[in-house]
């Protein structure tokens, strides 16, 4: 792979954080889950991609996220936001919320309508972005920074590209059945094992995976145990609320689009210095590791969990029906130099070819409707 070279210290880092892996793999008899690997390349104290000091959004980051590329999505979804707050609570809860940017776009934008926001709470996990996020969101006393949910909630819940960045694990089908692809060392480099699947997992392929029996040998993919025991909590939260809505944006399928025949390899994807490549050893702890959502099976665990299933459509149909048109052209189309770069934005935003069809938004919640706009874009039924 032709990627950018690591600093001396990036470099030190990730040694050490492939040490700390090692030992790890070494304590457990040689082997260890790829969700225990990605766990500890993203979330390990101090070394892990998310819990380290370097920038991993923006030009100088790693990728660049919706709420970077445009104060039009920050806005759009503050028009959601104030329709469900009438119908619930003054509050907002966003996961990961990375630089502050859309916490930022939604306060400034609801307080331009004259929508008040009691408290804005944030869950964040990376110490360099929750510093980052202060500093972002410091003239608006109501922000408040969380290190778990609340026990339950009312307002309105945002999570913008948080499932795909939660650990997952690998399955291999050969002649025999479903195996575990474990992570262990060889020659000091990080490489796959096929074990057994347990109980558990071959139980998960049953409940995750239609008609697995019919892939072909030497299919892989992912099995989202982490992302499914968040959405349980999110939604016993929300069912032990009055009356809140979650919104849940992130690239991936419904189950029956995930699992075809032509994904063989999965959907496991890497990102360094905006090069996206599919080797998750790749100097662990400087990289994200992702993998594509699987949209039926966080619908299942938040039903599962006592939550409803408000909607579920592209992140197209989303913006365009919260009016994401209508805020451009606030903007003059006379004048070329703030409108083209705008412009630009929402078409990356909206279009079928970029994030519009890509991205996905589930909606989940209790005692709330969509906005009408919204609820015409619903592909619920493709779930």
């Amino acid at each position: 792979m032709s990627l950018p070279v690591p600093s001396s210290d990036a470099l030190a880092a990730s040694h050490a954080l492939q040490h700390l892996i090692a030992a790890d793999i070494e304590s457990n008899a040689g082997a260890i889950s790829f969700a225990r690997y990605m766990e500890l390349a993203l979330y390990a104290p101090g070394l892990g991609y998310y819990s380290g000091g370097s920038a991993k959004l923006g030009k100088d980051g790693d990728f660049t996220t919706a709420p970077e590329l445009s104060p039009l999505f920050g806005a759009a979804l503050a028009r959601v936001a104030a329709a469900i707050i009438a119908q619930s609570a003054p509050n907002i809860l966003e996961f990961g919320a990375g630089t502050g940017k859309l916490a930022f776009d939604i306060l400034t934008e609801l307080s331009a309508a004259g929508v008040t926001v009691e408290r804005y709470s944030i869950v964040e996990l990376s110490g360099e972005l929750r510093q980052r996020q202060r500093e972002k969101l410091r003239d608006f006393p109501q922000v408040e920074w969380l290190d778990a949910l609340p026990a339950t909630f009312d307002g309105v819940v945002f999570g913008n590209e948080v499932l795909d960045a939660m650990p997952v694990r690998l399955v291999i089908k050969n002649p025999q059945g479903w195996q575990e692809l474990q992570v262990t060392v060889s020659a000091g480099r990080f490489q796959y094992l096929e074990a057994p699947a347990s109980a558990e997992l071959l139980a998960q392929v049953d409940r995750q995976i239609p008609e697995h029996e019919h892939l072909p040998v030497g299919y892989v993919t992912e099995l989202h145990g982490v992302a499914c025991g968040f959405m349980a909590t999110l939604a016993r939260m929300l069912a032990a609320g009055r009356a809140n809505a979650a919104f849940l944006f992130d690239y991936g399928f419904p189950a029956r689009e995930y699992y075809f025949d032509q994904r063989a390899t999965g959907t496991l994807m890497c990102h360094y210095r905006h090069h996206a490549h599919p080797d998750p050893f790749y100097y662990p702890g400087l990289q994200d590791i992702t993998a594509h959502v699987d949209f039926t099976a966080m619908a299942l665990a938040a039903q599962d969990a006592g939550a409803e299933v408000l909607g579920y459509l592209n992140q197209s149909g989303f913006l365009l029906g919260a009016g994401i048109g209508d805020l451009l052209l606030r903007t003059d189309p006379a004048d070329a130099a703030a409108y083209l770069p705008q412009a630009r934005a929402m078409q990356k935003l909206v279009s079928p070819a970029e994030m519009g069809e890509l991205f996905k938004v589930l909606a989940v919640g209790k005692a709330v409707e969509l906005p009408e706009a919204i609820v015409r874009q619903d592909r619920t039924h493709r779930l």
